[in-house]
């Protein structure tokens, strides 16, 4: 496994730092990892650290990233800094990359949602949505994130979509990737309904749905991440790798 740590992905923004673990391959596929944390908190080393540990020897190269945060970023700043930490892999691994794989948690959910539903995040940053092969949301909030209303002053347990929303976006587009959601039936308030409304609306839409695969775990709000777990038997690594072997061909 060759190891890049603390690689800066966005000159003159210090929070912008991805760790690369690549196989020793000359093709692979790449997934792209945002932790969650409600962009307040949350750091790319553990969880990007033990995803590697399981996917690298599959032969699935790992990029995890940093992006600002609250206090000192302001939506839509995070949504952009995960748009150009994909442009940095399709940049420096490109020649090497079989396709690209966009994997959120979370907070982290949320912005996978955004790049996926609202082009204009990845199309910004230069990258070609072309390239990504597939989106795994993992318990993101698809209604305006709730540090985003704190932002605008609006109580955080408001449900609203607008431009901040990812469910505002769907439909808009001819065509998606394969895509896997993640949640728990004991989520966030709101959250399962939220993700099951996601889900029918892009049923509603007329999409692919045999595209379209979703995972509810029982327990509390990814529970398979925060669990107190080795990097050997990290749950979220197995739960993603069947979807990611299934479109990676």
């Amino acid at each position: 496994m060759r190891v890049l740590k603390d690689v800066s992905y966005s000159e003159g923004i210090a929070e912008c730092l991805l760790d690369a673990y690549l196989p020793s391959l000359d093709k692979f596929p790449v997934l792209v990892y945002f932790h969650g944390g409600g962009f307040v908190e949350g750091d790319k080393g553990i969880d990007g650290a033990r995803l590697a540990h399981y996917l690298v020897p599959r032969g699935f190269g790992v990029v995890s990233l940093n992006y600002r945060m609250y206090p000192n970023a302001k939506y839509p700043e995070f949504i952009e800094d995960c748009a150009e930490g994909v442009r940095w892999v399709t940049d420096n691994i490109g020649d090497a990359a079989t396709g690209i794989f966009i994997c959120g948690t979370s907070a982290g959910g949320y912005a996978s949602m955004m790049l996926c539903f609202n082009d204009r995040f990845l199309h910004g940053a230069g990258v070609c949505a072309d390239k990504i092969k597939g989106y795994i949301h993992d318990a993101g909030q698809p209604t305006v994130h709730f540090n985003v209303l704190k932002e605008r002053g609006v109580d955080p347990r408001s449900v609203v979509i607008d431009e901040a929303a990812p469910l505002y976006y769907i439909g808009q587009a001819h065509e998606y990737p394969p895509m896997l959601f993640i949640w728990s039936d004991d989520d966030i308030p709101c959250r399962h309904e939220q993700l099951s409304l996601t889900v029918s609306t892009i049923k509603s839409f007329g999409y692919d749905m045999e595209r379209v695969e979703t995972v509810l775990r029982h327990g509390t709000h990814v529970h398979y991440v925060n669990a107190p777990v080795g990097a050997e038997d990290f749950e979220l690594s197995s739960i993603i790798y069947p979807f990611l072997e299934k479109y990676a061909k």
